[in-house]
């Protein structure tokens, strides 16, 4: 079975092709002056052209749901489901904090992963690793990066944080010392393989989602709304 990875809930677009034997492509693309909107469906189509895929090889389909981004998920989520309607094939939501988490399964330590949700917060989770895999600890949550330490703090576990939110506050959160970790950088944005990897089991045991179902998960209002109510209280 040849999945469709896709998550946009970061600055990076990110898209993959795999098989339970593993990633058969992938792309990762910063999306800069360009919107998710040009450039997740050319990625898809310039994925499935270099890797000799046809569009009806696909199996299923996969997504990030968030938290993140509020258009970038808008668009990965609604372009999956119009993908998997489309071809009729399953689809699966994932959360992004779990994709962003996985490539560090093999860990020593607890795993924080860590998105940048801007206006001067993240959004994170905790996890664990375990055979094979990941186990979250936590709610999803969002917040300053004050509250992310005082999380931590009450925690008392060694952590290693991953995520473009623990690097662009990175230096809030080494206060805590040798109680935290810095993941690479090349593993700051969730990426489609890992999207793949965790969503292929679910799809050979036939736990798909209803399209429907699939929605984005956000943790707080977009900044349309934010700006709308601002200029509510102010009038």
């Amino acid at each position: 079975m040849i999945v469709l990875g896709i998550d946009t809930a970061t600055p990076q677009t990110s898209v993959a092709l795999g098989t339970e034997r593993g990633t058969k492509a992938q792309m990762a693309l910063s999306a800069g002056a360009r919107s998710h909107e040009e450039i997740v469906t050319p990625a898809i189509q310039h994925l499935l052209q270099w890797s000799d895929t046809s569009i009806s090889q696909l199996g299923g389909v996969a997504v990030g749901i968030g938290p993140g981004l509020f258009t970038g998920l808008r668009v990965g989520v609604q372009t999956a489901r119009t993908l998997a309607q489309f071809l009729t094939v399953p689809i699966i939501g994932t959360p992004s904090l779990d994709i962003l988490a996985f490539p560090l399964r093999d860990a020593r330590r607890s795993i924080g992963a860590v998105i940048d949700a801007r206006r001067g917060e993240v959004f994170y989770a905790m996890y664990r690793p375990t055979p094979g895999g990941i186990a979250r600890m936590t709610e999803f949550a969002v917040g300053s990066p004050d509250a992310l330490v005082a999380e931590l703090q009450s925690r008392r576990d060694e952590v290693v944080l991953v995520g473009d939110g623990a690097l662009r506050y990175r230096h809030e959160l080494a206060s805590l010392g040798g109680q935290v970790e810095f993941a690479s950088a090349s593993l700051a944005y969730p990426q489609a393989s890992s999207l793949v990897e965790l969503s292929i089991p679910r799809l050979e045991r036939e736990e798909f989602d209803r399209v429907l179902d699939v929605l984005p998960l956000y943790l707080r209002k977009s900044d349309a709304e934010i700006s709308w109510d601002q200029r509510g209280r102010a009038g």
